[in-house]
């Protein structure tokens, strides 16, 4: 446990959150590098560009349904620090390969770097999330997940604006974009140095080869507590609609506003400021402990947002406020979740939890990908009704939550207005 002061934060932390920043970012990167090219072709139908992005972004997922519990293992097993160090040096390797794929126009091959990446991420997870508690007191949980979930969407925001650009200004010089991601990645494994040092939480933990049992024993670890098997589907529905609605703006964008990839810059900085006000702002309003009551708030305003993205006409300024205001109710929603999470799980089975959530999350992730092309291809719902549909999942987490705990609300507006 940290022995911090209240005026500075642990040695290293501002290692671990600009290692994960990194990897936000060149995940994103290099999955809309991929991407953007194809949704801009003439050559290619809306639907088969629908259902490129929606495997594109399935790909990305897949390691993380299968290798999961492998990441929760690494994360008990050995110290947090020299697994998201291991991690580091794959994704140099996995950027080079990238960077071939890149250079040769191969798109099996970049959707394979895609997949990889996914891989990456998977073992990546657990260990970040897990260290999170061992590094900090619990009083400065919420505040530490304000800042790493902030700097984590602004990552994932940039990083797709980045990808766009990477795309339409290195046209044929794909290479370039390949060796930067990879100069990034090494930058990532330098910083990844600076990561406080911790001990394993079971360095005699065995390896479960059967995967599907493993998350089983994982869940039910889960289910034993209340809260942390609440806030478990909590952040699988945050995911889900997360992902929804950063496949279909980009769709959107295009189709409705005409928009170039490029062009997109202000609205994915209306959604990235949201993102970061709100989760900043959660580990304010927290005050040194898990604040529950933040959760319907912010699942209000995400529903509110999504139905306003979705009302027919809206033009371009008042679309991006809605962005804004998504973004801030996302972040106070997930913000006491992942807190949760990372407080309530024993020593010995943080990773084991984390491994078991980052699966059920990307099982969110992957869902909404198939939703979006269900939605768009089959149901011919317009992009504007697949925003409501983000809405409604909202109002069905929020409710949930006011439902389970139903002083949530009104305990947290009363010790606001105490103090």
């Amino acid at each position: 446990m940290s022995t911090d002061t209240p005026k500075s934060w642990p040695r290293g932390f501002w290692n671990l959150m600009f290692t994960q920043f990194q990897g936000a970012f060149s995940d994103n990167a290099l999955r809309w590098l991929v991407i953007f090219p194809v949704l801009a072709s003439v050559a290619l139908s809306d639907h088969d560009k629908e259902n490129f992005a929606s495997h594109a972004t399935t790909l990305f997922a897949v390691p993380f349904l299968l290798f999961s519990t492998i990441g929760g293992w690494l994360a008990d097993r050995f110290s947090k620090r020299s697994v998201m160090i291991g991690v580091k040096v794959g994704e140099i390797a996995i950027m080079l390969f990238a960077t071939l794929a890149l250079a040769w126009a191969s798109r099996p091959l970049q959707l394979a770097a895609i997949c990889l990446m996914g891989i990456h991420s998977t073992f990546f997870a657990p260990a970040k999330y897990g260290i999170m508690p061992e590094v900090l007191p619990v009083s400065r949980l919420s505040a530490g997940n304000g800042i790493l979930e902030l700097l984590t969407f602004v990552g994932i925001i940039l990083g797709t604006y980045a990808g766009g650009w990477l795309a339409e200004t290195l046209m044929g010089r794909e290479i370039w974009s390949g060796l930067l991601l990879t100069a990034l990645a090494a930058v990532g494994l330098c910083t990844s140095f600076g990561i406080a040092k911790v001990p394993a939480g079971d360095p005699g933990k065995k390896f479960n080869f059967n995967i599907f049992g493993e998350i089983w024993t994982n869940m039910r670890i889960m289910k034993s507590d209340r809260d942390l098997w609440r806030a478990n589907w909590g952040n699988t529905a945050f995911f889900f609609v997360a992902t929804l609605v950063q496949i279909n703006l980009a769709l959107y964008a295009q189709k409705v506003y005409h928009m170039k990839p490029t062009d997109q810059a202000s609205l994915q900085a209306a959604l990235s400021l949201g993102i970061g006000v709100g989760s900043m702002l959660a580990g304010k309003l927290s005050r040194g402990h898990i604040e529950y009551g933040l959760v319907p708030l912010g699942a209000a305003l995400m529903a509110m947002a999504a139905l306003w993205l979705g009302w027919p006409g809206i033009g371009k300024p008042a679309f991006a406020c809605a962005l804004g205001l998504m973004g801030l109710g996302g972040g106070l929603f997930i913000v006491p979740l992942v807190s949760v999470l990372q407080h309530r799980p024993s020593p010995q089975t943080k990773g084991a939890v984390q491994g078991a959530a980052s699966w059920l999350s990307w099982v969110g992730i992957a869902a909404a990908a198939t939703t979006q092309s269900l939605l768009a291809t089959q149901a011919h719902f317009s992009y504007g009704q697949i925003f409501w549909v983000c809405s409604a999942v909202a109002v069905v987490a929020g409710g949930f939550v006011v439902r389970t705990r139903p002083r949530a609300v009104p305990d947290m507006l009363a010790l606001w207005f105490r103090r």
